[in-house]
């Protein structure tokens, strides 16, 4: 309840016969030039007013907002309510759990651990696409997932019950963000608080980065690490400068043969080229009007990929239409009309409101479109796609069995070979002393399945055609689209070829209804596409394995194969071990290219296959005519399948209601599980805090290059046998067939610690020519190759500190508190970089460690750092007296590790705590600790 109200905006809002208690934002003067998303962070400032952490200075910096000025004001959101996914979810109620305990602990009730906000999570990211194909895979692969994730199952039951306002969604329901805007989004909360029931605008933060999805309904959210989340559940706002907008104008509308996958494929490159990071995108113009809600999703959900913190659209017809066909009451969608006209939320096409920047696009100008081999934003024209794979290819193919860039490092200076992404971080090495054939010479091989099947695998072959993710498989023009496609290429007899995985995992299961009501389930299953499960599956990484024969035939050769998904990210490692060049595409171009069964391929020129007279038949001939598809979409869907798929959401099927569930406040940890631990942050804690000390003395642990992603610093897929965290599952008596992913695993911090920076595709820079979890080891004589984390134990147990060196856009990604815990609980105390994604940055705050910036334009190779140094870090002590360095000393002696002749570097570090609040965290150690205390 808002104890200040020097604005006077309390005022009363009845709809119907029910009185709401509201904030106004016209109380505030400048709030009519104020884009959409600023009026909703007013609102929540209004409502909120207390004098101390909000006051009524930061309510008028945002009245008197200057678009153009550098983000300088920091203002603390409180978040309506806070959505989960179950692999960053899992942590959060581990953490909550162990909070109970240390609350205990510390003399306090563990019962005061609770979520103060709604929070709702979605159990979508666990079912691994093992069948593929087949009439019962979707059975199968749901009874696996339980075999695997009973633990943290149990687990979650648990948490459903111990804690308030915390809902489960089980699985085989959908995609997290999918069920957020099908079912869970309000658009308008309501709420009592101090005995009023409030009417506000419904904002969240989310455990996964693709949160932003719920913008296309207007709802402001984004996704935070869950380290964040904990927090904004325990009722502490979000601190957050007020950012720049950028205005997107949209106009025009979308031609007959495009996609709303190629709109937000366009969309993602031009963002991306002008630059977003940190700011919120706001879409605006007569255009908008013409994007359905499903497209203005679409859109939403790839901001992390064009790496805004937000992508909104405003409330209009278009989204009460939306609320009313999903089922939500004519009481809700007649309180969000109300409320959002006389907050001035309600879209008018005239109104220019103020934005930062301004960018536009004419939607009858966007062109078919994929995207690859290895980033999002990395754009193909679908008419240059062979060509290019062709060009892209040499990167990837080599007689020496590794990805090797085929230009020796003489061609560039070493510091900065051409598009230093991780992808390419290995072009840093000098490859002279070998010898490379050219990239084409490929090596295909004779396969043969045992269904008899036999054929030539080569480089490009489609290995995967995977329709999955959250951005496109519940998106009915592009869903239906590939259904029409199937059934024409069907009509045609054409077949998908034997080497493709085909899998279809819808976002929801109103899917399959309209599906089945337009007819078009049994074209689907005839090209192989059949329902695997409703989840992330492929997009996150869990495509399941290749047929054997075709892993075997791929690794014996190294052969460059290819995925198609309909996802929103195919950053390189991350889709398939077997997998090297990654695209995105919509649904009907992946059923296309399963077809064409190759990457090396132009629609345009190369046929698909004969039909029955023996005639080619090309793309052109089968795709669906617009009229068709949206013909479809009006006769197929309807809104009682979305009341009957969420009648009863929270009560699961027959697996999850017959879980054996432990009960009481305080969760009974089981000493031999190997999902769900307890972990160490609170052990040995006091109330009082630790002063903040100068890092003296430490090491690099790795050396890395631009674009590391989460995932390389944590990965969410396969733990190979070899690793310390397949070691320490084998310890613990698990056959290699149990060992999961580490997504799934994220309960236990002991093989999470063990799989920090242990992405098969990560590079290291202090070794050479070396891909994966490896650094030099400091401590041992002849600093000798070892495994990062077994180095670590070694520097932790001699009380040597470490540091990473970064590049450009670390910790880009999703939003993976794991790596920054990881990250934390190896002993790494300063991550320095050249830039950071802003998650991660925060994240490492959230975990006691200082995010640091080289000077602008250097870099640790234009410095001369090589990371065999001794780093000493000064200047940090200055947070004990309250306030923030700017920068900080960094000096890098030589070692007795380091070349002759290197001599000591020193450098003043820019300190990326930005705000007042993450300085409170980091003093504390780290949030959950400052939590902690604030609450005892």
């Amino acid at each position: 309840m808002s104890a200040v109200n020097s604005f006077g905006a309390k005022d009363t809002l009845r709809v119907g016969e029910t009185d709401y208690e509201v904030f106004r934002v016209d109380t505030v003067a400048g709030y009519e030039k104020l884009p959409f998303s600023l009026k909703v962070l007013l609102e929540n400032l209004l409502r909120t007013e207390d004098g101390a952490n909000v006051t009524k200075s930061q309510i008028e910096a945002l009245g008197s907002w200057v678009p153009e000025s550098e983000p300088d004001t920091e203002i603390q959101f409180t978040p309506a309510r806070v959505i989960m996914q179950d692999f960053t979810g899992v942590p959060c109620i581990v953490d909550l759990a162990t909070m109970r305990e240390a609350v205990s602990a510390l003399g306090g009730d563990p019962n005061k651990i609770n979520p103060l906000a709604p929070a709702e999570m979605v159990i979508d990211h666990s079912v691994i696409a093992d069948l593929f194909g087949t009439e019962n895979a979707l059975e199968r692969n749901v009874e696996i997932e339980y075999e695997r994730n009973g633990e943290r199952y149990q687990f979650l039951r648990w948490g459903q019950t111990a804690f308030e306002d915390f809902k489960v969604v089980p699985p085989g329901t959908g995609i997290v963000h999918q069920v957020n805007i099908e079912y869970l989004a309000r658009v308008t909360m309501t709420r009592t608080v101090g005995g009023a029931l409030q009417a506000y605008p419904d904002t969240c933060v989310g455990t996964d980065s693709h949160t932003t999805m719920v913008n296309g309904l207007g709802v402001l959210g984004w996704g935070v690490g869950g380290i964040e989340a904990e927090a904004a559940m325990l009722g502490q706002p979000v601190s957050m400068l007020i950012p720049k907008v950028v205005g997107f104008k949209l106009t025009g509308s979308i031609p007959a043969a495009v996609t709303a996958t190629d709109v937000v494929l366009t969309i993602t490159d031009m963002l991306r080229k002008h630059g977003v990071v940190g700011k919120f995108v706001e879409f605006y113009g007569s255009g908008v009007a013409a994007v359905p809600l499903a497209n203005r999703a679409t859109i939403g959900n790839m901001s992390p990929e064009f790496g805004s913190t937000a992508a909104m659209f405003p409330i209009d017809d278009v989204t009460l239409d939306y609320l009313r066909l999903t089922g939500r009451s004519e009481e809700q969608v007649a309180l969000v009309e109300s409320y959002s006209k006389l907050q001035k939320l309600w879209h008018d096409p005239a109104a220019e409101p103020a934005f930062s920047e301004y960018i536009e696009l004419d939607l009858s100008t966007v062109v078919p479109s994929i995207a690859g081999p290895k980033r999002p934003q990395d754009r193909i024209e679908l008419s240059a796609s062979k060509a290019k794979f062709e060009q892209d290819l040499l990167n990837y193919a080599d007689v020496d069995h590794d990805l090797v860039d085929l230009e020796t490092a003489e061609s560039f200076p070493a510091s900065d070979p051409p598009g230093n992404t991780p992808e390419s971080e290995h072009s840093h090495h000098h490859h002279t002393h070998r010898s490379h054939a050219p990239a084409t010479a490929s090596k295909p091989t004779d396969v043969s399945l045992a269904t008899g099947e036999n054929f030539v695998l080569d480089h490009g072959a489609v290995a995967i055609a995977a329709i999955t993710s959250c951005t496109n498989t519940s998106n009915p023009s592009v869903m239906l689209a590939a259904g029409l496609l199937a059934r024409n290429a069907v009509k045609k007899g054409l077949k998908v070829k034997p080497w493709v995985k085909t899998t279809l995992a819808p976002g929801s299961k109103v899917v399959t209804d309209y599906y089945e009501k337009a007819g078009l389930t049994d074209d689907l299953e005839a090209l192989g596409f059949y329902t695997v499960g409703y989840g992330c599956t492929t997009c996150i990484g869990n495509s399941g394995p290749l047929l054997d024969e075709i892993s075997a035939a791929v690794n014996e050769q190294d052969l460059a194969v290819t995925a198609v998904l309909s996802g929103n990210r195919n950053f390189e490692g991350r889709i398939n071990p077997d997998v090297k060049m990654n695209y995105l595409a919509s649904p009907p171009l992946v059923i296309a290219y399963a077809i064409a069964g190759s990457m090396n391929f132009d629609f345009d020129a190369d046929a698909l296959g004969t039909d029955s007279e023996g005639n080619d038949v090309y793309l052109k001939d089968i795709w669906p005519d617009a009229a068709e598809v949206q013909d479809t979409i009006d006769n197929s869907i309807n809104k009682g399948m979305f009341e009957t798929q969420y009648a009863g959401v929270f009560d699961g099927d027959e697996r999850w209601r017959s879980l054996e569930t432990p009960a009481g406040a305080v969760f009974e940890w089981d000493e031999k599980s190997t999902y769900v631990r307890k972990p160490p942050y609170f052990d040995g804690m006091t109330m009082e805090t630790t002063p903040v000390s100068d890092i003296q003395g430490a090491r690099v642990l790795a050396k890395l290059g631009d674009s590391v992603t989460t995932d390389h610093i944590s990965p969410a897929g396969n733990i190979k046998a070899d690793s310390p965290a397949g070691r320490y599952l084998v310890e613990h008596g698990v056959e290699r067939k149990d060992f999961n992913s580490y997504g799934s695993r994220r309960g236990n911090h002991e093989i999470m610690i063990r799989g920090t920076f242990a992405n098969i595709r990560l590079r290291n820079q202090l070794l050479d020519n070396v891909e994966g979890g490896y650094t030099r080891d400091f401590t041992q004589e002849g600093a000798p190759q070892s495994f990062i984390y077994d180095a670590s134990q070694n520097y932790q147990a001699a009380g040597i500190p470490l540091v990473i060196f970064g590049g450009k856009e670390y910790g880009s990604g999703s939003s993976r508190d794991w790596a920054a815990k990881g990250t934390s609980l190896l002993g790494v105390k300063a991550v320095i970089t050249e830039s950071f994604e802003r998650i991660h940055r925060s994240n490492l705050i959230g975990m006691g460690v200082v995010p640091l910036q080289f000077p602008a334009g250097q870099s640790w190779a234009s410095l001369g750092l090589d990371g065999t140094e001794t780093v000493s870090i000064t200047g940090l002590e200055q947070l004990n007296e309250g306030t923030t360095p700017k920068t900080v000393r960094v000096t890098a002696v030589p070692s007795e590790q380091s070349p002759a002749g290197n001599e000591t570097v020193e450098f003043d570090a820019v300190v990326r705590i930005d705000t007042p609040g993450e300085a409170d965290y980091y003093r504390n150690g780290g949030i959950l600790q400052y939590v902690l205390r604030s609450l005892v």
